[in-house]
C-alpha cells in the first residue's frame, strides 16, 4: 500500500470521528486504529494531526469539484454563472458538520493562515478549471475576490436552513454580482484617459507583477 492510499484510508476513517472530537489528535488516533495504520506512521503522514487532516479533507473537496466541473456542461452559462456553479458544486459535495468543525479550527489565530491558504487554493482551483489564462495582477485580484466570495458563502451556508439551501445560492449570486461590478469598474478605469495616464506613469510598476511560476511562489507559502 502506497503513502497516498494510506493517507486516504486514514482520512476516510477520520470522518466519522470529527463530529464528536473535531479535527484533533484524538481523531487521528482513532482513525489510525480504525484504518489499521500504525499510529507512528499516521503521525508521520499527518504530522500536525487534526490540522493536516482538515486540510486533506478540504483538498479532497477541491479535487472532487474539479472532477465535477470537467464533466459538467457549462457551455450555455454566462461566465459569472460558471463561477457560481463551481462554488455550488464545491459546497454540495461537502459535509456541513465537517466543514463547521474545520471553520472552528481555522478561526483560531495560530491556524488562520492555513485556513486562508486553503480558501485561496479553492479559488485558484475554480479559476484554473474555468480556463483562466491571466498572467498579471489580474491573476491575484481574481483569486482574492473569489476567496472573499467563497469564504463568506461558506459561513452563510453553514447557518442556512432554507429548502435546498436556496438562500445560500441567492447570497452567492449577490456576492458574485458585486465582483462583476468591480471587474467592470477596473476595466473602465484602464480605458479612461486618467487610468491610461496612471498606468503609463505611477502605476506602471503593476505591469511587472506576474502569476506565480512555481507552487512555492503562491501567496502564504514559506517563500513569501
Amino acid at each position: 500500500m502506497g503513502e497516498d492510499e494510506r493517507k486516504e484510508r486514514i482520512l476516510d476513517a477520520a470522518l466519522v470521528h470529527v463530529p464528536f472530537d473535531g479535527w484533533s489528535d484524538a481523531t487521528l488516533r482513532a482513525a489510525a486504529s480504525d484504518s489499521g495504520v500504525p499510529l507512528a506512521l499516521a503521525r508521520a503522514l499527518y504530522p500536525r494531526g487534526g490540522v493536516d487532516l482538515a486540510l486533506a479533507y478540504h483538498q479532497r473537496g477541491d479535487r472532487e469539484m474539479i472532477q465535477a466541473l470537467a464533466v459538467a456542461d457549462l457551455s450555455a452559462l454566462r461566465f459569472r454563472d460558471k463561477v457560481a456553479q463551481a462554488v455550488r458544486l464545491r459546497l454540495v459535495g461537502a459535509d456541513r458538520e465537517l466543514v463547521r468543525r474545520g471553520s472552528t479550527l481555522f478561526s483560531l489565530p495560530h491556524h488562520a493562515a492555513d485556513g486562508a491558504r486553503a480558501i485561496w487554493g479553492t479559488a485558484d482551483a475554480i479559476w484554473t478549471a474555468l480556463g483562466d489564462t491571466s498572467d498579471d495582477l489580474n491573476w491575484y485580484s481574481k483569486r482574492a475576490s473569489l476567496s472573499a466570495v467563497y469564504g463568506s458563502t461558506v459561513l452563510f451556508w453553514l447557518g442556512d436552513d432554507s429548502p435546498d439551501h436556496q438562500a445560500t445560492w441567492d447570497f452567492l449570486d449577490r456576492r458574485i454580482e458585486g465582483v462583476m461590478r468591480f471587474e467592470k469598474a477596473k476595466a473602465a478605469f484602464r480605458e479612461n484617459p486618467l487610468g491610461k495616464a496612471l498606468m503609463a506613469g505611477p502605476f506602471r510598476i503593476l505591469d511587472r507583477i506576474h502569476a506565480p511560476r512555481m507552487p512555492e511562489d503562491l501567496p502564504g507559502t514559506g517563500a513569501n
